[in-house]
């Protein structure tokens, strides 16, 4: 394949190949002038009556390639690893433009240069080579542009590049030249397909396959591809994670049950993560159907938005297989009666007792009532918090409190009862 280089490395071959090839025809004996050959834009070019007849090649578009563009993909597997490193399929669109000084010179050069690139429909490797890595006269300095083109890898890349001649309709053409503020001249269009740019970043290459299957030990046959009916896909998939207590988080030391299907087997595993603290930790099922599973929150587990999945190796399986991931929240509970709680005039200071551990970095806040109170600042780990409440209400005054972890409150409603209630999660101020 080629490289980055690929698309100025097209436009320089066929730059040399109007050059050589109209020094093989005696152009400049059929002008009675020399020729300059360029690769400009349009509008950078002069029209000075004293200059050279000159043959003006401009890249104007570059188009995908249809045949090649979904070749080696996906290029990434579901864990995001490079598996392939997919080409860059590009078709190139060429203006080529005659500018002559005299009458009839640019008709005549236009001429030849159509009949170069007719009889020379596909660029051997061998003209690609000579013209990216031309001989060097002793003691002469190749242009520094050629020097870069020489790693370009035009001649390696699998398919050979092919001159097709393209039709442009005079609307198109004119709107082509007004866009680019330049005063037409004889022109044709042309495209060179295919060039494949490819990256050498390293992949990751599978293992060849050496059996659809378990093999069976007495008859040593494949088991093969198995078949399932019906629109419910036959591998373990989680649809639900249900807290105790019908609450939307979870908490420590509670209860937490997975739904979905397929989920029998043995060696039932869940897996916790939790990114902000890159937690990744196992917990065995305590017990389980085909159709959930139940476990029970670990109590030293921070805070957080867990990602849950379910590790399970079905009877016919010889390797676990992994569900998909949903979250589950945890949140934090918060220890009453308070541990301390004292008044100095209008300031209420109240020491608690929480669970689990706060870590340094998490944001902590006592709400009473409709009150949010900020945690003292702490600098590790604890499992006590002291919260100072500013113009609190009359001693004796009784409010609901919740404690906010990372945004996550601790459960204050009971949606066991009917209809649903407050839990007794009150503080008595001093």
């Amino acid at each position: 394949m080629s490289n980055a280089l690929a698309i100025a490395g097209v436009t320089a071959v066929i730059k040399d190949l109007l050059d050589s090839g109209l020094i093989d025809h005696a152009i400049t004996d059929t002008l009675g002038a020399g020729v300059l050959v360029t690769a400009l834009a349009p509008d950078t070019v002069s029209l000075d009556n004293e200059e050279s007849p000159q043959l003006n090649l401009f890249l104007h578009q570059v188009t995908p390639n249809v045949a090649w563009r979904n070749a080696a993909l996906p290029s990434r597997d579901g864990a995001g690893n490079r598996v392939a490193n997919p080409p860059l399929a590009l078709d190139l669109h060429y203006l080529l433009t005659a500018y002559g000084r005299a009458e009839l010179q640019a008709e005549v050069l236009l001429g030849y240069a159509l009949q170069l690139l007719h009889e020379t429909p596909v660029l051997s490797r061998a003209a690609i080579r000579r013209a990216l890595n031309p001989a060097v006269v002793e003691g002469a300095i190749l242009p520094t542009a050629y020097q870069s083109l020489r790693g370009a890898d035009l001649a390696e890349q699998v398919e050979l590049l092919k001159i097709t001649p393209a039709a442009l309709g005079g609307e198109e053409m004119s709107r082509l030249w007004s866009a680019l503020q330049a005063r037409y001249r004889p022109t044709a269009a042309f495209q060179v397909s295919v060039v494949l740019i490819e990256s050498q970043r390293a992949a990751r290459s599978p293992l060849p396959v050496l059996s659809r299957g378990e093999t069976d030990p007495v008859s040593h046959r494949e088991r093969g591809v198995l078949a399932f009916s019906g629109l419910t896909p036959p591998l373990p998939t989680l649809e639900a994670v249900v807290p105790a207590d019908r609450q939307p988080v979870a908490v420590p030391g509670g209860e937490v049950r997975l739904e979905g299907h397929h989920l029998d087997g043995v060696d039932r595993q869940v897996t916790l993560s939790l990114a902000a603290f890159q937690i990744s930790r196992r917990i065995a099922v305590t017990q389980g159907s085909p159709s959930e599973v139940r476990f029970t929150m670990p109590g030293d587990l921070p805070v957080g938005l867990y990602r849950v999945e379910l590790a399970v190796q079905g009877l016919a399986d010889s390797q676990p297989r992994s569900t998909n991931q949903l979250p589950l929240a945890l949140a934090p509970l918060l220890v009453l009666p308070p541990f301390g709680a004292s008044r100095n005039a209008g300031t209420v200071t109240l020491v608690f007792d929480v669970a689990p551990q706060v870590r340094p970095g998490q944001k902590a806040a006592l709400i009473l009532g409709d009150r949010e109170i900020a945690a003292e600042p702490f600098s590790t780990a604890t499992t006590r918090l002291s919260f100072k409440f500013a113009e609190a209400p009359a001693a004796g005054t009784t409010l609901l409190a919740r404690l906010r972890i990372d945004g996550f409150d601790s459960p204050i409603v009971d949606r066991t009862a009917t209809p649903v209630a407050y839990l007794d999660r009150q503080v008595t101020l001093p």
